[in-house]
């Protein structure tokens, strides 16, 4: 990598020369970085904060584990993550439901891992400067120039201490999370019309958890303004929350604290896990979260993870499609910057590839908490494999397995079935998920944006 600061137009600030540029260093920008690092790329990689910073986000798909074997760091993740074999999904104030990976359609990995995401970023972000990668924290991309060609041609950058950074290259990549750089600048970002929720979340030790193996599986439990999840950590940790409908939230009176506890005292399947519970983290709100970018992709530019669209972390999808992206991102700008001619072809298949699999995804996510799919997940049946290829979607795996996909079209078919068999409490549902998306929420305790 080169300084020259000749053609910068003040002499003071430093100017970089790079092949690739990566804003944020979360999970989908240190994995383009290290794997463009890996085939031969000069990659300059800037993330505004400073690891370890919390981030939810902490359960991890089995898809995901293909990825940090062909990253190099699975045995790593394991070492500091807990196993995760399946999800549950309460029935009722007892009972539950426990969908198993091992059970999914062609499973790669039966299992998964919660991890604390200070320290899977921490490691990710290391091994990506271990791979090669100028990876800088603390420093800030405030703006991306363009050439006359509308090509991204720079970047300007601020560091912690006011400096200047100018960083010129041949191609992109916005991993910038929440804040969605190119999706700000270029405005391309853009509310959800179909889903809006908000969350209230902290960290808690003493929880009861399942016995044996179970212990470390994801609870999914629904309640009447949304769903809450709990998820097991190291150290005796437990990660709980609630993603409400917006205009739940916009009720709380007083401390977050309190809103949270009254919210998982109404739920008895919770609350009953939480009797020697101390919580041993803030209480965050995020507010309105559930967004899409109209691009995903441009001349010289690639969106990936959260930087081109978020809906809702029901599934724990978030960290997977960051680092699924993020690898196809590392395919097409090889491609591009070695014949530029491919750049188009290579973004198109990208892009096709991604929406597919995320509607999957926000297909569910849309019903989740409607009575229909309530009742569907409260009485699983594996007629024509069904169950197995919701279990495959719960893993992550809906881009690439046809079985899967055949199969969640018959589910759909189901799904309207069932709707049908239970109309007036269906049209209930979809009426207030309509009503949801127009409530605005604000007051994010978080650092917006935070890759």
């Amino acid at each position: 990598m080169t300084t020259d600061t000749a053609s910068a137009p003040d002499a003071s600030v430093k100017t970089l020369d790079v092949d690739v540029l990566v804003v944020g260093g979360g999970p989908a920008g240190t994995t383009a970085a290290t794997l463009l690092a890996r085939r031969g790329h000069r990659v300059l990689l800037l993330e505004k904060s400073r690891h370890p910073r919390f981030h939810i986000g902490e359960s991890l798909l089995p898809m995901n584990l293909p990825i940090l074997e062909r990253l190099g760091v699975l045995d790593q993740v394991k070492a500091i993550g807990t196993f995760k074999p399946g999800a549950e999904f309460p029935v009722d104030d007892v009972n539950f439901n426990t969908f198993r990976f091992e059970r999914a359609i062609d499973a790669q990995f039966g299992y998964a891992y919660q991890v604390k995401r200070e320290e899977f970023d921490q490691l990710l972000f290391a091994h990506a400067k271990a791979n090669g990668v100028d990876a800088r924290e603390m420093v800030k991309v405030d703006r991306i120039g363009f050439g006359g060609d509308g090509r991204p041609n720079e970047a300007f950058a601020t560091d912690a201490d006011g400096n200047a950074l100018r960083v010129r290259m041949r191609y992109l990549v916005d991993a910038s999370g929440r804040d969605t750089l190119l999706g700000a600048q270029l405005k391309l970002k853009q509310k959800n019309t179909l889903h809006q929720s908000a969350a209230i979340f902290s960290h808690f030790t003493g929880v009861t958890r399942r016995d044996g193996d179970d212990a470390g599986n994801i609870t999914v439990q629904r309640f009447s303004h949304g769903w809450m999840w709990l998820i097991p950590l190291r150290g005796d940790v437990m990660s709980i929350g609630a993603v409400c409908f917006p205009d739940y939230l916009k009720t709380r009176r007083g401390d977050n604290e309190a809103f949270l506890m009254r919210t998982l005292e109404s739920e008895p399947s919770a609350w009953n896990r939480m009797e020697n519970a101390e919580r041993v983290a803030p209480v965050h709100v995020t507010g309105n979260y559930s967004y899409t970018c109209t691009r995903m992709t441009g001349p010289g530019w690639v969106m990936v993870g959260d930087a081109y669209a978020f809906v809702d972390p029901v599934f724990s999808s978030g960290v997977y499609l960051g680092m699924n992206s993020a690898e196809q991102a590392a395919d097409v700008v090889d491609g591009a910057l070695r014949d530029v001619s491919r750049e188009k072809a290579l973004q198109a298949a990208m892009v096709g590839r991604l929406k597919r699999g995320l509607k999957h995804f926000q297909w569910f996510i849309y019903r989740f908490n409607t009575p229909v799919m309530r009742h569907l997940f409260n009485n699983p049946r594996n007629v024509w494999q069904v169950e197995q290829a919701v279990i495959s979607m719960l893993a992550g795996d809906v881009f690439d397995n046809r079985k899967v996909l055949r199969r969640l079209r018959i589910f759909r078919a189901i799904y309207a079935l069932t709707a049908l068999q239970l109309a007036p409490q269906a049209f209930r549902g979809w009426l207030n998920r309509r009503r949801q998306v127009g409530v605005d929420v604000s007051g994010d305790t978080l650092q917006p944006g935070n890759p």
